[in-house]
């Protein structure tokens, strides 16, 4: 039994460290270390580099809200350990 609350423990922390490095990506990465890169494009009239700093972090953490809910939702049931 406690191999399986240390398989599904990893795979909450793999999950949780994969969707913290994507927003880490998007809000650092995209909206200030390459803003020179992206600001060659635009969107709705504003740069690319602009919108990401404003803009496509905060849509980014809402994806991953909901991504994060769907693959726990999964890894609970195929760890038994789902609250339906």
């Amino acid at each position: 039994m406690d191999t399986r609350k240390t398989e599904y423990w990893r795979a909450n922390i793999r999950l949780v460290s994969g969707c913290l490095l994507v927003w880490f990506i998007v809000s650092f990465g995209c909206g200030i270390l390459l803003v020179d890169f992206f600001n060659q494009f635009q969107i709705g009239g504003y740069k690319l580099g602009f919108w990401f700093a404003q803009q496509g972090s905060i849509f980014s953490f809402l994806i991953l809200i909901f991504f994060y809910a769907i693959r726990m939702n999964a890894l609970d049931r195929r760890y038994g350990v789902s609250e339906d």
